[in-house]
């Protein structure tokens, strides 16, 4: 899958766009995740946007999807082909207006008002700041907290030692560093086709080319707790062994595109 897209959209006087991917979230759709993201921003004083990106979903997320966003303007949503999430987050990106943008995901285990904690850091320099769930991991099992710890300091001996949690769905980033980075993901440029749900852990390699571009990145705990209510992206252990796999993978890639001089 090589994803080719001019990013030719202008920003304009928005302050922050909300990149929203969505594939099979009917169960999160229904439990209302959209109305709390709407209500919440709503009640700020800043200008926004809504960009929700569908992945080809099988199940009726588009359509629940699409039927928010009429009743509600300040949201858009994208029918993209399926790619997986990186792929639906770039599409969000291209269409983006605004300064900044934030990644969340549907079923908004990391509430969206904590926003507020990622936002006041690019007053201070700050070009990428992302959410950490920090060393406790709200619903997990006592073998997936074991397992996640392991796997989480192993990446940290190899790559961005800094970095506590690179995998949090919660981030926020000047609009024109995203741009600059996500084109380089090798992700985006593999011409193997996507099929079901395909997360990746696009995330190490994003902030590793953020650190390489000379971004200043920033870490900031948020509130998290395991809320996805969605049965059709298979069951939470096979989902976590497969996350965990595409970590160890996404690492051999970054150190091999290291050591070939893709970087």
């Amino acid at each position: 899958m090589t994803v080719e897209i001019k990013l030719s959209k202008p920003t304009r006087d928005i302050d922050l766009s909300v990149i929203i991917p969505c594939f099979n979230e009917a169960a999160n759709l229904e439990a209302g995740v959209l109305d709390e993201v709407a209500a919440y921003l709503d009640s700020q004083g800043f200008s926004w946007e809504v960009i929700i990106v569908d992945d080809e979903s099988t199940d009726n997320s588009l359509a629940l999807c699409k039927q928010f966003a009429e009743g509600h303007s300040n949201f858009r949503v994208i029918q993209a082909l399926h790619g997986g999430k990186p792929h639906a987050l770039y599409v969000g990106l291209v269409e983006a207006e605004s300064r900044l943008v934030l990644f969340t995901d549907m079923d908004q285990s990391t509430p969206i008002h904590e926003l507020e904690k990622l936002k006041a850091w690019f007053e201070h320099g700050f070009d990428v700041v992302i959410g950490s769930r920090g060393n406790q991991r709200a619903g997990f099992s006592p073998i997936r907290q074991i397992t996640s710890w392991g796997f989480r300091n192993l990446r940290r001996m190899i790559l961005l030692s800094e970095i506590m949690d690179t995998q949090c769905g919660f981030k926020m980033l000047k609009t024109e560093a995203a741009r600059e980075i996500f084109p380089k993901l090798s992700f985006l440029k593999s011409k193997k086709e996507q099929s079901g749900w395909m997360v990746s852990a696009y995330d190490v390699e994003l902030l590793y080319l953020a650190r390489l571009s000379g971004y200043r990145i920033k870490e900031v705990e948020v509130a998290w707790s395991h809320n996805d209510k969605s049965v059709t992206k298979g069951n939470d252990r096979k989902r976590f062994l497969k996350e965990s796999l595409e970590m160890g993978k996404e690492v051999l890639t970054i150190i091999g595109n290291k050591v070939s001089g893709k970087y």
